[in-house]
C-alpha cells in the first residue's frame, strides 16, 4: 500500500529537478500523477519512464502565464482520472532569476512582471482552477513551493525572493478562505537545492561557502522535498494547513555569525 493511493495529483514544473523528483516519488506512493509543463517533452519522458516502472502518469503541456493553459490542466486531469486531490504548484520561471532580476536600484519592469506573472499569479490561477474539483472530492491538499530566498533578503533576485514571499501570504490565504470545505494550503520553504540547472553554481569555493552555512553535512537534493510533498499530500498531515516549512538544512536557522564561530 502506498501512502497515495487512489489519489489524483498535479505536479507543476514536473519535467526536471524538484519538479521530476517530486512526480517520481508521489508516482513511487501509488497516485495517478499528472505531470504538467511548459516543455511537455520532458514531462512526456518521465510520464514514460513512470508508466514503464508501473505507476500512473500523464504528461499535460501546460504555461502558467496562460489562464486558459491552466484551466485546461485541470480539466484534462479531472477528465483522464476522474477528480483531483492535491495540486503541487512547484513551477516557477528560474531562468530570468539566474541572468536578468538585478538588484532593485537597476531592476527591469518587465523582468519583475514576468516573474510576478509566473511565480505568482501562475500559482494563484491553479488554485484558482483546482478548488472546485478538492472541494468536490471532499477536500484536497494544496502545495506551494516559496523559497528560502522568501524568507530572507539577499545580494540579488529581488523579484523572485519577493515572488516567493508573496507565495507564502497566498497560501495563508487559501488556507484560511478553503479550510471548512476541507481544502488545506501548505507552503514549502526550500533553500539551495542542487540540481541539474543550480549544479554549476554549487561547485568548488561556492560549494564549499554554502555548505558553511548549513548544519547538515550535505547540501539538499531534490529528493528531499519530494519527500515532505508525499507526506503533505498524505492523509497523514491531516492537521497541517497555512504553514510555511522549510527544507533547507538549517541554512536560515541560525546566527549569521555560525559558519565564522566555527572556523575560529
Amino acid at each position: 500500500m502506498g501512502r497515495l493511493d487512489e489519489k489524483v495529483v498535479i505536479v507543476t514544473g514536473a519535467a526536471s529537478g524538484i519538479g521530476a523528483a517530486t512526480a517520481r516519488r508521489v508516482a513511487l506512493e501509488g497516485a495517478a500523477t499528472v505531470l504538467a509543463d511548459i516543455d511537455v517533452e520532458g514531462a512526456r519522458r518521465l510520464a514514460h519512464e513512470i508508466s514503464d516502472a508501473g505507476g500512473s502518469a500523464l504528461a499535460v503541456e501546460a504555461d502558467l502565464a496562460d489562464p486558459v493553459s491552466v484551466r485546461a490542466m485541470v480539466a484534462t486531469t479531472v477528465e483522464r482520472f476522474g477528480g483531483l486531490d492535491v495540486l503541487h504548484n512547484n513551477a516557477a520561471d528560474t531562468r530570468l532569476a539566474a541572468r536578468q532580476d538585478l538588484a532593485v536600484a537597476e531592476a527591469d519592469p518587465d523582468v519583475w512582471d514576468r516573474t510576478m506573472t509566473v511565480n505568482l499569479r501562475g500559482t494563484m490561477l491553479a488554485i484558482q482552477a483546482a478548488l472546485p474539483h478538492l472541494v468536490a472530492r471532499g477536500g484536497g491538499s494544496i502545495i506551494n513551493t516559496s523559497s528560502a530566498a522568501g524568507l530572507s533578503g539577499d545580494l540579488r533576485n529581488p523579484a523572485y525572493g519577493a515572488s516567493k514571499a508573496a507565495v507564502i501570504s497566498l497560501t495563508r490565504y487559501v488556507a484560511t478562505q478553503a479550510g471548512k470545505d476541507g481544502v488545506r494550503c501548505n507552503a514549502i520553504a526550500p533553500g539551495l537545492i542542487v540540481t541539474d540547472a543550480s549544479r554549476g553554481s554549487a561547485q568548488g569555493s561556492m560549494h564549499d561557502m554554502m555548505l558553511r552555512h548549513h548544519l547538515t553535512p550535505r547540501l539538499g537534493r531534490p529528493e528531499d522535498v519530494a519527500a515532505l510533498v508525499v507526506f503533505l499530500a498524505s492523509d497523514e498531515s491531516g492537521f497541517i494547513t497555512g504553514q510555511t516549512l522549510s527544507v533547507d538544512g538549517g541554512l536560515l536557522a541560525h546566527q549569521p555569525y555560525y559558519a565564522d564561530l566555527r572556523s575560529m
